[in-house]
């Protein structure tokens, strides 16, 4: 209880001292969380205090350090795309978290609609949505993780980590919520950091090489809330799904919900040469618990150029675990993602696969924090208007690199 309430404290000081995100766009090195560290685990993403609070914090590298040798270089590339594919991707759909939670019939509806609900109406029950719905305002997460690029294919030859953990790159992450529609998230790995955030009604993500920038399409929660930190939004995002069938899930038997992107949220999202054709999400609950136990989502973008369309497919499997109760709601405590990036398109056996790894536990989670307010999710001053891909050098061509390309597109249709 103690480290707890010195925690809300130094919180409530740094607000009034104009260090919350909205008082620190310089370099958004700064965030609510920054009097806090919990641990060892932490060092990559919490500069220590040596001062009272104020004092000014000496800012994370913006970057991975330089190094020399071409395993040093591939490491940087490694790690660029590890943050622009897993550091912050988001959820397929708008969720509008103003309404109340979705009103579930299983009267006059489809078998798959009626199917679904019931296993929301279940989900509801277990999470403990209508706690949150009634009495939460909002909500914290703190956890540390571990990222690594696992595996890379292409038509001649396969190259795989003996040692993935040798590779892999640790660091942390913190995330906050605000009703209604608002978010900030900062996670840091391998000596860089990533920012990203959402006023309820822009989208946006700051990284070292592109700096701030907006999300195009629709306003979207963030994927990382969906993995059991999250089960009102979790709840609102697949109200209009349809159960397709049954699978197990490590042993555990689940229903499957299937959620397709619409139509004008792909064209929404979509620009220039660079066009999604398909995003499907996939929940799977279990039967014994009503709990989300794994969700799997999968998109399609076909890039269009003079030499021939290249295509991009991502699929991202989360697995989530260790669910405990939070004041009364349910948070999944660790868990597993496994991402594929499959590349084909132009010629006959041009295509790449490149699989990477990550891993998360939270170390403390909490709602209804003192202090915070609206204007700690503004977003930078410096920040962008326009997507992503009008910020990048260059559009992705079949000539370029693999992991040049790789880097540019995946980023593009992730966020």
């Amino acid at each position: 209880m103690e480290r707890k309430r010195g925690f809300f404290s130094t919180l409530k000081e740094e607000m009034v001292r104009g260090l919350s995100p909205s008082g620190s766009r310089r370099c958004r090195s700064i965030s609510p969380m920054r009097g806090k560290r919990v641990g060892t685990s932490h060092s990559d993403l919490l500069v220590p205090r040596s001062g009272p609070v104020g004092e000014t914090l000496a800012p994370l590298i913006e970057g991975p350090d330089l190094e020399n040798g071409e395993s040093k270089r591939t490491r940087r590339a490694d790690l660029r795309l590890l943050l622009g594919v897993l550091g912050a991707p988001l959820a397929p759909l708008h969720v509008n978290l103003t309404n109340p939670l979705p009103h579930l019939s299983i009267k006059n509806a489809p078998i798959g609609n009626s199917y679904a609900h019931y296993i929301l109406h279940q989900y509801i029950a277990a999470s403990g949505c209508p706690k949150i719905q009634n009495s939460v305002k909002n909500a914290y997460a703190i956890g540390k993780l571990k990222m690594v690029a696992s595996e890379f294919e292409s038509a001649t030859k396969v190259v795989k980590h003996k040692n993935a953990e040798k590779f892999a790159e640790s660091g942390g992450f913190v995330l906050w919520q605000m009703n209604p529609n608002m978010w900030y998230m900062e996670l840091a790995v391998g000596g860089s950091k990533v920012h990203a955030g959402c006023n309820g009604k822009i989208v946006w993500r700051h990284t070292p090489w592109l700096g701030a920038h907006t999300a195009k399409g629709p306003v979207r929660p963030l994927r990382r809330s969906l993995q059991g930190l999250d089960p009102r939004t979790t709840a609102c995002m697949f109200s209009d799904a349809i159960c397709i069938g049954e699978k197990s899930v490590n042993g555990e038997d689940c229903f499957i919900l299937k959620l397709v992107a619409d139509p004008e949220t792909l064209k929404a999202r979509s620009e220039g040469p660079a066009e999604i054709i398909r995003h499907v999400v996939f929940g799977c609950f279990s039967q014994k618990t009503g709990l989300l136990v794994h969700m799997e989502d999968s998109h399609l973008t076909r890039i269009q150029s003079n030499d021939g369309d290249v295509y991009w497919e991502t699929s991202m499997n989360s697995y989530l675990d260790d669910y405990r109760s939070v004041d009364g709601i349910m948070i999944a405590h660790s868990g597993r993602s496994m991402v594929t990036l499959f590349r084909f398109g132009e010629m006959a056996m041009s295509h790449t696969k490149t699989r990477m790894e990550e891993t998360w536990t939270i170390e403390e989670a909490g709602f209804n924090i003192p202090g915070l307010s609206m204007d700690c999710f503004l977003p930078p001053a410096d920040l962008r208007s326009g997507s992503l891909n009008e910020h990048c050098e260059s559009l992705p061509h079949p000539n370029n690199k693999p992991n040049q390309e790789k880097v540019v597109v995946l980023e593009s249709n992730r966020w």
